[in-house]
């Protein structure tokens, strides 16, 4: 009942995401740390604004403090990287933060990290799992939350401070102080305010705020900063006449941009950008980490810079890995999340904000001229991304025929030049283009990636993969 997917274990609340399966998960995690010998160290535990976020880390702490686990509760909802940061910064052992992320708002979930902030790869969920497996539910204990506070077993706190000062550090903010910039903000309901505000605000910019109040529905939207949820952010950049505007998800680890025209920048856009601005303008040095999910053009300015592009899975545990690996300077993925060495070993969408208008400042540009830079460093290409939902009955049909049957729709006016199954089906074209299709590791959808040089090109194969496997695109 409890799977980890890509961005740990996430159900519907009421249905999976109950108490009983939350107490299940908390057992699970004091015998793995009891069995590795890190108990005596602790937990880091924080959650977001979802609903039952706070309930679910009392739960939690109730189980571990009765394993005689201590749990350091970060008592205010806060960024997911925070959490991230400060298991990496003070060196526990393990970190979890109550959060179903970009999920819409009947979904809840748990993000687990290892020693050094890192999202728990396969290998760690795997145990974790297995450990489920053995817990007995009437072995579980509780200790009541007031009493384990009294004895010292649950420690409340809050590390805003530490987590804002680490990022100020970081970024060139006498720079940004002196370009005076207008910035729209816009957390999406979710948790991104204070921490991001506080930075902007210590740079003299111009800041306003929208969607800043608690609303555990997100104001009847999914809290993924998407294109056709970033309306009213693109019209108050445009009436106000903003330098941009700045959208984080529910848990702040993702964001989404809108340039000073009050056009929707992609994610995959904001990571040409970035990895740009290091190497021309800040004369860093170090190979790119992207998805198999994620634009190339990233390797067009890899290749004109001397450097390399990473391809590896969705999840942005491949990516933190590839990049401790190889020592690149930046990893990021077509959803929004990106990171940059020197940081969290995880994706940060307050720090990449930030970075964001640090390059404007530096740059003295626009991010419409920015773009228009960009195109002529790397040429242009046009990504169409489409989700499918469906029956397990069609799921399994689906699999078989695309992973098993390796199964294509026609293509015989493409040139192909390699098929890869390493996470779902690619399919590397002579042209540059791609197309990828998957099943998501965090919601039921069946998801197809086309990037192609023309944008009518990336539509039509599209459309032909829906012919093809009978799909009915739902966004």
């Amino acid at each position: 009942m409890i799977k980890f997917g890509t961005g740990g274990w996430r159900a519907i609340i009421g249905d999976d995401f109950t108490r009983a399966n939350i107490c299940l998960l908390a057992k699970a995690m004091a015998d793995k740390m009891k069995a590795e010998q890190v108990a005596e160290r602790g937990m880091v535990i924080g959650y977001d604004r979802r609903f039952l976020s706070k309930e679910t880390v009392k739960w939690t702490c109730e189980v571990l403090a009765a394993e005689g686990i201590c749990c350091h509760f970060v008592n205010r909802s806060v960024p997911t990287p925070l959490i991230m940061y400060h298991v990496m910064r003070h060196g526990y052992p393990y970190g979890m933060m109550v959060t179903a992320s970009h999920n819409p708002a009947l979904y809840n979930g748990i993000k687990v990290f290892t020693a050094g902030g890192r999202d728990a790869d396969e290998t760690q969920t795997g145990d974790i799992e297995r450990y489920i497996e053995q817990v007995k539910p009437q072995e579980i204990r509780r200790i009541e939350y007031e009493e384990a506070v009294k004895q010292g077993m649950v420690r409340e706190f809050y590390p805003m401070n530490e987590y804002v000062d680490e990022i100020i550090d970081k970024i060139n903010m006498k720079a940004i102080k002196e370009a005076h910039l207008r910035v729209a903000l816009d957390p999406m309901y979710g948790v991104s305010e204070t921490a991001l505000g506080t930075i902007l605000i210590s740079g003299r910019c111009d800041l306003s705020v929208i969607h800043q109040e608690h609303d555990t529905l997100f104001g009847g939207k999914m809290p993924a900063p998407a294109a056709d949820r970033l309306g009213i952010l693109q019209n108050f950049v445009v009436d106000k006449e903003y330098d941009l505007g700045i959208a984080t998800d529910g848990d702040a680890d993702r964001l989404g941009v809108i340039d000073d025209k009050g056009r929707y920048l992609h994610p995959n856009d904001i990571l040409v950008l970035l990895y740009y601005y290091l190497l021309k303008y800040k004369k860093w040095k170090g190979p790119v980490v992207r998805n198999l999910s994620t634009t190339h053009r990233l390797d067009a300015i890899a290749e004109k810079y001397g450097e390399i592009c990473y391809e590896v899975p969705v999840g942005f545990k491949f990516i933190s890995a590839k990049m401790a690996e190889t020592g690149a300077i930046l990893g990021g993925e077509s959803s929004g999340g990106l990171t940059v060495a020197g940081h969290i070993n995880g994706k940060d969408g307050v720090y990449a904000a930030s970075l964001l208008v640090e390059m404007l400042a530096v740059t003295g540009k626009k991010l419409s001229e920015l773009m228009g830079l960009l195109e002529k460093e790397c040429g242009a290409r046009f990504m169409e991304e489409r989700s499918y939902r469906f029956s397990e009955q069609k799921k399994a049909e689906l699999k078989k025929r695309i992973f098993e049957d390796q199964e294509l729709p026609p293509m015989e006016d493409y040139e192909i030049e390699r098929v890869s199954y390493m996470d779902g089906c690619k399919i590397y074209l002579a042209n540059g283009g791609w197309v990828s299709i998957r099943f998501s590791g965090t919601e039921p959808l069946l998801r197809v990636f086309c990037e192609m040089p023309l944008k009518t090109e990336a539509e039509e194969l599209c459309r032909r993969f829906e012919a093809c496997f009978g799909l009915e695109n739902i966004f």
